[in-house]
C-alpha cells in the first residue's frame, strides 16, 4: 500500500480498542455523574455519603484514564512510523508538549482538589470561589487541554501518524463533552445562587457538606473545567 494509508494499519485490534477506550471515558463519567445528580445513585451506594461516592467515582475515572493511556501506548507501538517524525526536533517538541500538558493537568487538580476535579458539584459538593489563578488564567479547561497535549506528545514520540489522528479525536471528543458539561455545571451553580437569594435550600459548606465535564467538573474534564471554584 502506498500513500498516507501505508502509515495506518486498520487491521490491528489494538487500534480499535484504543479508540473505544478514548470514546468511552467521557461518555461514562457524564452519564454516571448526571445519574448521581438526578437520582443520587452513587451516594446511596456509598451509604448516603456523597463525599465517599465522589471519591469512588474519582478512583474509577482515574483508573479508566490509566487503562486508556496504556491501550493508547500499545496501539501506537503496533502502528507504522512516519520517517519524517524521526527528526530530533520532533522528539524535543514531544518533550515540551508533554511537560506543558502534565503541568496543566497537575496544577488544575491541585487548584480544584479531588472533589472539584472529579465532578463533586454533581454530588452537591459545591465550591464557593471561582479559581482564576494558574492554570485557569491560561485556559478555561486545563485538564482537557493538558490531556490533549499529552496525547499529541506521545504520538510525536512514537513517530506515529495514527497517534496524531487519535489526538485529534481526543480534542474533538473533549470539545463535545464541554458543550454538555459547561452548561450543566453552570445550571447547578445558578440554582445554588437562586436558592440562596430566595432564602431557600440548604446552606452548603463547600468543604464539608453537601446538598449535586466535562465541564465541567474533570474535569478530564477527563474534565472538570466549569467547576473552577476553590473549596473553602
Amino acid at each position: 500500500m502506498t500513500g498516507p494509508l501505508q502509515y495506518i494499519d486498520l487491521s490491528q485490534p489494538s487500534l480499535w480498542i484504543a479508540v473505544g477506550s478514548i470514546l468511552f471515558n467521557p461518555l461514562f463519567w457524564n452519564i454516571v455523574a448526571r445519574q448521581e445528580y438526578r437520582n443520587k445513585v452513587l451516594t446511596r451506594l456509598a451509604f448516603n455519603n456523597p463525599r465517599w461516592g465522589c471519591y469512588a467515582l474519582a478512583v474509577t475515572i482515574f483508573s479508566l484514564g490509566i487503562l486508556r493511556d496504556h491501550l493508547y501506548h500499545r496501539a501506537l507501538a503496533e502502528q507504522p512510523q512516519l520517517p519524517f517524525l524521526h527528526y530530533t526536533e520532533f522528539k524535543l517538541l514531544a518533550i515540551v508538549l508533554f511537560a506543558i500538558g502534565g503541568t496543566l493537568v497537575v496544577t488544575s487538580m491541585w487548584a480544584l482538589g479531588v472533589t472539584g476535579t472529579y465532578l463533586g458539584d454533581y454530588f452537591g459538593i459545591l465550591m464557593d470561589h471561582k479559581v482564576e489563578s494558574f492554570p485557569f488564567n491560561v485556559t478555561s479547561s486545563p485538564m482537557y487541554t493538558g490531556s490533549t497535549l499529552s496525547f499529541l506528545a506521545t504520538a510525536l514520540w512514537y513517530e506515529s501518524p495514527v497517534g496524531i489522528l487519535l489526538s485529534v479525536l481526543v480534542y474533538i471528543e473533549y470539545q463535545i463533552a464541554l458543550s454538555y458539561e459547561d452548561p450543566f455545571t453552570a445550571a447547578i451553580y445558578a440554582k445554588r445562587e437562586s436558592d440562596r437569594a430566595k432564602g431557600k435550600g440548604k446552606q452548603v459548606s463547600p468543604d464539608r457538606s453537601v446538598t449535586a465535564s466535562g465541564g465541567s467538573s474533570v474535569r478530564a474534564s477527563a474534565l472538570r473545567n466549569g467547576a473552577t471554584y476553590r473549596e473553602l
